[in-house]
């Protein structure tokens, strides 16, 4: 990703915050096959495990995500044909890097006249977009083989924790104060269970690289910023008034770096 130092995110809590609050990423492999697409992607939902302080014993753990493919998608074909064919187990890691890409929730064009300061002084102006996306790069491991016991502990693992962050941090749903209570793996018959795991393969990357650009008209003069934002106001959509506040608050921090 191309990412201009103005509109470069460099804090990792930023990032791995970002990542919480919008956990479908769109998982991107390259693998050499004959029987199927070299690159491919499929959306899925992500469970973040954040990086754990260092111990006496060791170093620190780097972030790991943790999802998981329908075992009929071309992409999880590929995975486990590039793993069964090199005779690596379940749970091995492919050769190749992978990337998942985080999006936020809402993007919006910003037509050229907004910008208040820069239309009146010169004609030189564009339309542009503003958006906020956050990359992964790391290791993938794959488990495959449900008649292994590391690959039912991972996709159990997986399985109960995707579920509790859906029905607890997206939905709300923590059975106090009047809330729903949240639906839980244990709800689903075991025999059922068993059936859904062998039609799933797990997903565990070490994240290696993490970048994120956060594109809100840092670049613009502080006129040409409120011009984007009340114009974008002024458009009424939840997506147009949600990148309106961005430009005000990534403004307001352009603003306080500059009297550090």
């Amino acid at each position: 990703m191309f990412i201009q130092p103005i509109y470069n995110e460099s804090s990792p809590e930023a990032l791995l915050d970002f990542i919480d609050q919008n956990p479908l990423g769109i998982f991107t492999t390259g693998i050499p096959s004959d029987a199927h697409a070299h690159l491919q992607s499929s959306h899925i939902p992500w469970v973040l495990d954040r990086p754990s302080a260092s111990s006496p014993n060791g170093p620190p753990h780097p972030a790991v995500l943790r999802g998981h493919l329908a075992r009929a998608n071309p992409q999880a074909k590929s995975m486990v044909d590039s793993l069964t064919s090199s005779n690596l187990l379940s749970g091995s890691e492919l050769e190749s890097e992978v990337m998942i890409i985080f999006n936020g929730p809402y993007h919006h064009y910003v037509p050229p006249k907004f910008y208040t300061e820069s239309v009146s002084a010169s004609s030189k102006v564009a339309g542009t977009w503003n958006y906020a996306a956050v990359q992964v790069y790391g290791k993938a491991k794959i488990y495959h083989d449900v008649k292994r016991e590391e690959t039912d502990e991972f996709l159990m693992k997986q399985l109960y924790a995707l579920s509790d962050n859906s029905e607890r941090k997206i939905m709300g749903f923590t059975g106090e104060n009047g809330r729903d209570e949240p639906w839980n793996i244990d709800d689903v018959p075991r025999g059922y269970l068993n059936i859904l795991k062998k039609a799933i393969v797990g997903i565990e990357i070490t994240v290696d690289r993490i970048e994120g650009k956060f594109k809100m008209s840092q670049e613009k003069s502080k006129g040409d910023r409120e011009g984007v934002a009340r114009g974008l106001e002024g458009v009424g959509s939840d997506a147009a008034k949600h990148i309106a506040r961005s430009v005000r608050e990534f403004g307001e921090r352009k603003q306080a770096a500059k009297m550090k």
